[in-house]
């Protein structure tokens, strides 16, 4: 079996699903169940036998100690992380407690486990890190886009952090030779993505006939890739993957965010018009956030060149498929907007107003 950390989260969660649908293989899933973390993403699997939940922090060494004893993994794929950079800035110190500490002892406790198998185990074991393409920085208009050996220029605290974590799981495999693999992903969409990011967060305010909070001039360009394109990335990294190197995962999809608005605008109006208008009559221009990098870029040639992936989804098919499994799953949506969710969308955007 392999073990997951942080399997309901959006990313963590549709990786359990692609890997039981995938594979005959079972997972121990391991999850704080912080705001973002939802088990009703995993419902189609609560009576599965290979899905092994586990309440539990990956700051906390005598869990994990006790995880890996009594279940014995072949390998790890880390997804557990706080990853939205809006909370990064009103709140930075949990950012570095679970991506910088977290990771840290999940590493320790992971060498320890390791350096007590077997040979046969111990050469197989693989532990792989999942990161963001935000830890290069940000690139000018003209730049070419973000290869495995691009500088390392993160700019917000969530960015920081995550890069920090890809410095320690590279330094624990240079001196301790414990066998990694990292990959370093563009900007994810599908369902079960909780509704503070960009695309749900337009679905679900152009639902409730909200206004869609579109910061600065809306041209901050992202490359978008569908999320079970990155899950079958991973599978493919984890199988066979050179260890100790990274791997960039995109979805060739560069688009500035108001194209991305005004796609999921139409998409509404074609699967559910409003009477009152289109719904990009909802976009409201809000002052920019600090720091928010213009342009992130991934190139995918590595995995490509290396491991022969390349994703199934362009955007057009992958965002249709994504409002519609929004439009479908109102009840999901509804469970997930929770008093403190809301809260933190009336404060954060709240206090922007209109520019």
């Amino acid at each position: 079996m392999i073990l997951v950390t942080g399997g309901a989260g959006f990313i963590g969660a549709n990786f359990v699903l692609d890997w039981l649908a995938s594979t005959s293989e079972s997972v121990v899933n391991l999850d704080a169940l912080t705001y973002a973390g939802n088990l009703e993403s995993l419902k189609s699997v609560s009576k599965d036998p290979r899905h092994v939940f586990v309440h539990g922090d990956i700051c906390d060494r005598s869990l994990l100690d006790r995880v890996l004893s009594d279940y014995q993994p072949r390998a790890i794929v880390h997804f557990a992380a706080e990853s939205h950079v809006d909370r990064s800035i009103h709140g930075p110190a949990s950012f570095i407690r679970t991506n910088v500490e977290g990771t840290f002892t999940l590493l320790e406790a992971c060498r320890a486990y390791w350096s007590a198998l077997p040979p046969n185990k111990k050469e197989a074991f693989r532990f792989h890190h999942v990161s963001t393409d935000e830890v290069y920085g940000s690139l000018g208009p003209q730049d070419a886009p973000f290869t495995e050996t691009h500088l390392y220029e993160p700019n917000s605290p969530y960015s920081a952090s995550k890069a920090a974590s890809d410095h320690l799981v590279r330094a624990w495999h240079h001196t301790y030779g414990l066998p990694v693999l990292t990959t370093n992903c563009s900007n994810n969409y599908g369902p079960y993505h909780f509704p503070e990011k960009l695309i749900p967060l337009m679905i679900v305010n152009a639902l409730a006939g909200k206004p869609l909070p579109v910061y600065g001039d809306g041209q901050q360009i992202r490359d978008w890739l569908y999320v079970k394109d990155h899950c079958s990335a991973i599978r493919e990294v984890l199988a066979r993957g050179q260890l100790g190197e990274t791997y960039n995962v995109g979805g060739w999809n560069e688009k500035p965010n108001i194209e991305i608005v005004h796609t999921v605008c139409a998409l509404l109006d074609e699967m559910k018009p409003d009477p009152a208008g289109s719904y990009a009559r909802l976009i409201t221009y809000v002052t920019d956030r600090p720091g928010h990098d213009r342009r992130y870029a991934i190139d995918a040639r590595k995995l490509e060149r290396e491991l022969s992936w390349k994703p199934a989804e362009t955007f057009e098919t992958g965002i249709r498929k994504t409002v519609r499994w929004y439009l479908d799953n109102t009840e999901w949506v509804a469970n997930v907007q929770s008093g403190n969710y809301r809260e933190w969308v009336n404060t954060h955007y709240g206090d922007r107003g209109a520019s």
